[in-house]
């Protein structure tokens, strides 16, 4: 069975990106190293401070898309309720 992502990263700043992915430790490394130009690699938002795992893709974009319609506070809330100290859960892989 495939796994699918969604996932929150933060810059040091407090910057959030949301985003979904079938190989999270893969597409961490993409973030970290700025392989794809884009609002990570500028905002260096390349901490992941929260991730979701599903079994269809449908579900992971759409939780994905769930995300980015909440507000800030909101988002925060649910980092800090799993990740009160905004740990960078990929750390130790």
């Amino acid at each position: 069975m495939r796994e699918y992502f969604t996932y929150i990263l933060a810059s040091k700043s407090g910057v959030l990106y949301i985003g979904v992915t079938n190989d999270l430790t893969r597409r961490l490394f993409e973030h970290q190293q700025k392989l794809i130009a884009g609002f990570t690699a500028k905002y260096n938002v390349n901490r992941l401070v929260y991730f979701e795992s599903f079994g269809d893709v449908r579900e992971a974009i759409a939780r994905e898309k769930q995300l980015k319609g909440w507000r800030r506070e909101k988002k925060i809330a649910l980092i800090e309720h799993e990740n009160p100290t905004w740990q960078d859960l990929s750390a130790a892989w």
